[in-house]
């Protein structure tokens, strides 16, 4: 049976917070985030067993956005999103730049990619000679 980790003074583990914070789908992909330099605490790369304390700062890089928020809240159950919202507040510099990026994303025009379907005999040359270098 797992055993759980009780909320204290001193904090929970990062990986815990992210998951029941509803940043990551798993506590999983929340390691897998941390230990890939994609989560940094206080502006400093950390492990997933971090402790984390109040009013703490987490910037989140998940491409193409990046969050900065403050924890406010150190409960580690997975709550509904409207009631996990409330665990953080994200700074306004933070919405700021995540929103003109999306706007930037947005107006970029898709553009066409004209697929010429399959090489012919002597593009397949030109890879293979390529291949074998």
């Amino acid at each position: 049976m797992a055993k759980k980790t009780p909320v204290t003074d001193n904090g929970i583990r990062l990986d815990k917070w992210l998951w029941g914070a509803r940043f990551y789908k798993t506590r999983s992909l929340a390691v897998e985030a941390i230990n890939g330099g994609k989560v940094h605490l206080n502006k400093q790369r950390v492990k997933p067993s971090r402790t984390i304390k109040l009013t703490d700062t987490l910037t989140l890089s998940k491409p193409p956005f990046e969050y900065t928020i403050t924890i406010l809240n150190l409960s580690m159950q997975r709550r509904p999103a409207s009631e996990t919202q409330l665990r953080y507040i994200e700074s306004e510099e933070s919405i700021a730049k995540r929103e003109k990026l999306k706007a930037e994303i947005k107006s970029q025009p898709l553009g066409f990619r004209h697929d010429q379907g399959k090489p012919n005999k002597r593009e397949r040359r030109h890879i293979i000679k390529f291949i074998r270098q």
